[in-house]
């Protein structure tokens, strides 16, 4: 799939706001038949342009109640120091995304716990205890207004 034209972008669009819409329900929303509609999703499926569905989770309800933006920076900037940290992150559930971005840092992170304290346990025992880390910026999310991640 070269290029994507106005309905394919409707669909993933529509499939944005409502992963479990039916076939049926997708197909009105955007303009087409279900069979074309089916046939488009399954395109933009094989191309990788949808790369999968997961579900929304409101992670309050859980109990996770404080969001913040971290920004992280190496004390080392070696490939072994980034695998390092990487799997120091993939195994942490606190962070939710862990970005490798350019900048003044080498990192971005998203950190959802219960409350102040609870980030200041994972800020001092799991994020200072790294000894690939020699910074660390915390952004408090106050509110939300806009967030389409799935």
């Amino acid at each position: 799939m070269d290029e994507i034209d106005q309905i394919d972008a409707r669909i993933l669009h529509a499939l944005e706001s409502d992963g479990r819409q039916t076939n049926a329900a997708l197909a009105e929303r955007v303009g087409l038949s279900a069979s074309a509609c089916l046939r488009r999703v399954q395109a933009l499926e094989r191309a990788g342009i949808i790369a999968g569905y997961r579900a929304r989770i409101d992670r309050t309800k859980l109990g996770r109640s404080f969001t913040s933006f971290v920004t992280v920076g190496l004390s080392s900037h070696t490939r072994e120091a980034q695998r390092q940290f990487e799997a120091a992150m993939a195994a942490a559930p606190e962070v939710i995304e862990c970005h490798n971005i350019t900048g003044t840092v080498e990192y971005m992170l998203r950190i959802e716990v219960a409350d102040l304290s609870a980030y200041k346990r994972f800020h001092a025992e799991g994020l200072g205890g790294l000894p690939q880390v020699s910074s660390i910026t915390s952004y408090v999310v106050m509110a939300s207004p806009k967030d389409l991640r799935g």
